[in-house]
């Protein structure tokens, strides 16, 4: 995922994202060409309100093809961000004062602020309650729905199954299941690395 995104640089072999290679590029330019991360521990700016947490990265680090927003569309576009993930209320508030299930949000909005093509969704349902995970889960069905491909990363199998349309599992680095999720689940090697033997 590191490499993917462009945090780490991969030693050997490449990374290709829509027909186009990646390999050397900063994060920021892989973000121009259509790939978003949200993280499991959000970091958003403490001093900005929720809108201006939205509004850093939809002014940095989207591509637009159709040129430069304007300040009306720019706050237009950031209110209708935190409305799809539930927060357009909060707006005018501080990270601080936001729920966990709430910052993950946040996070989410955060990440489809640069309109990505690709989101990678790095444990958004680490440490959430049950009704949480459903939350997050509905949103990135929406999500998905809006035509935006999404890696979910998570080891909440719930939430995997009922997420995913494919299942790759890694183990050490090593992938040793893909498929379908009723055939990855039920796959001998992912149960013995999962629940022992």
């Amino acid at each position: 995922v590191n490499s993917i995104s462009g945090t780490l640089h991969n030693d050997s072999g490449s990374v290709h994202f829509d027909g186009q290679k990646l390999d050397g590029l900063a994060a920021h330019e892989r973000t121009h060409r259509g790939l978003a991360r949200s993280f499991q521990l959000p970091r958003p700016f403490g001093s900005l309100t929720l809108i201006e947490n939205v509004r850093v990265p939809l002014l940095y680090t989207a591509h637009r093809e159709s040129g430069p927003l304007h300040a009306g569309t720019v706050d237009a576009r950031c209110e209708e961000l935190l409305g799809l993930v539930g927060l357009a209320g909060k707006a005018r508030q501080k990270p601080k004062d936001l729920t966990q299930v709430e910052m993950r949000k946040l996070e989410l909005a955060r990440a489809m602020a640069a309109e990505p093509k690709l989101l990678i969704a790095d444990e958004s349902m680490a440490g959430l309650s049950h009704s949480e995970v459903e939350e997050i889960i509905a949103l990135l069905i929406r999500l998905n729905e809006q035509g935006i491909t999404i890696i979910l990363i998570e080891h909440i199998m719930r939430a995997v199954m009922s997420f995913s349309q494919r299942i790759a599992v890694l183990v050490s680095g090593r992938k040793i299941a893909d498929g379908e999720p009723e055939a990855v689940v039920n796959n001998p090697e992912v149960v013995s690395a999962y629940l022992g033997q």
